[in-house]
């Protein structure tokens, strides 16, 4: 009997590293979402609120819903200086200031979400809560350059909202490669290239595909509109720009 394991095609085992956290700078109706820079060690956790709900008929065992969520989470952060200033970065100032603070001052807006190094980010894992702060540093030994370890706990329940993340870097996508080669109206073409990811619109020499889906940021699939057979320029729109024009030679 073997023991392998089969997955589906087009699945990646997840990284470590593929999460971030943004600090809100500004108010909540009008956010100034800044990233953690330099952190490491994300550890989330939601831990639940149970209420005892046993009765006689649970013969003495333990009976407990869970009545609510929290949030929590522990990370650690490389404590970046301005020469010119001797600030840190002003999201760590942002976490800093919040740990020394009192009541509302000592509250902070975050939101985390899953940051895959590649493919489409998850949609569902991400958050955003009100948080309190505790801060204390790391690495006080003789040689170890410096690091805040950072504890934030929610107030109240955390709010479930779509994944922000875009990719590493929001820029123009590039198409490299289509095929098959030759392909005709209403059939299906592979489109791969970089960036990708939130393409709003696929064209063939300027007739946008009447309906395409993203696979990744390096792949899309789309339909071919109508048109005629020859070299026709192929378009990639996304939030990061337009692509250069690549030469595609289609069929009817």
């Amino acid at each position: 009997m073997s023991n392998r394991v089969t997955l589906p095609a087009g699945t990646v085992l997840g990284k470590s590293y593929e999460y971030g956290c943004d600090v809100n700078l500004g108010t909540y109706a009008a956010p100034d979402w800044q990233p953690i820079r330099r952190m490491s060690g994300w550890q989330p956790s939601t831990p639940g609120t149970t209420t005892d709900v046993a009765t006689y008929d649970d013969l003495g065992s333990p009976n407990e819903d869970v009545t609510g969520r929290g949030f929590a989470s522990s990370f650690t952060v490389q404590g970046n200086r301005s020469l010119a200033t001797g600030l840190y970065l002003r999201e760590l100032e942002a976490i800093i200031a919040a740990s020394k603070g009192k009541l509302e001052g000592a509250v902070l807006d975050v939101r985390w979400y899953h940051k895959p190094e590649n493919g489409t980010p998850n949609p569902t894992d991400a958050g955003r809560a009100f948080v309190t702060v505790e801060v204390t540093r790391s690495n006080t030994d003789n040689t170890g350059i410096e690091v805040k370890s950072v504890t934030i706990t929610g107030k109240g329940e955390f709010e479930p909202i779509p994944n922000p993340f875009q990719g590493w870097s929001v820029t123009a996508p590039t198409v490299q490669a289509i095929s098959p080669e030759g392909a005709g109206s209403g059939e299906l073409v592979n489109i791969t290239g970089t960036g990708m990811l939130g393409a709003t619109t696929v064209t063939f020499d300027a007739i946008a595909s009447p309906d395409f889906e993203v696979i990744n940021g390096s792949t899309i699939i789309a339909l071919l509109p109508d048109g005629t057979a020859g070299s026709v320029p192929v378009v990639v729109t996304t939030t990061g720009g337009v692509s250069t024009p690549f030469v595609f030679t289609r069929g009817e």
